[in-house]
């Protein structure tokens, strides 16, 4: 019995520090953003009209009801019809999912 407790906690450790290792850098996030999705989309907190009017603004995907870590990763990696085929490095779009999850407004 002590070997499982002993075990079910090493994996719990285990599980925190690979979370906090894939948690983003809000700031990173933010950068990469005003450089490269700028151009078209709305980046900054609370803007309401993006650049290329079809794309959503970034405070609009955060607030979209549903939009965890994961539905955003899945996102940002799935090609879109109007959007140019960008491939974010591994850091960048964690960077960036942690940018845009920064800006989801309290309700």
């Amino acid at each position: 019995m002590r070997i499982v407790k002993v075990l079910a906690a090493a994996m719990l450790l285990a599980s925190a520090s690979e979370a906090a290792a894939q948690e983003g850098d809000v700031e990173a996030g933010a950068a990469y953003a005003k450089q490269v999705c700028a151009a078209c989309h709305a980046v900054l907190p609370n803007e309401q009209i993006s650049p290329l009017l079809q794309a959503p603004t970034f405070q609009s995907v955060a607030d979209t009801r549903g939009m965890t870590e994961l539905a955003l990763t899945v996102w940002l990696q799935s090609s879109h019809p109007t959007m140019p085929n960008i491939v974010l490095k591994p850091d960048d779009l964690r960077n960036v999912v942690a940018y845009i999850r920064s800006l989801k407004r309290k309700k």
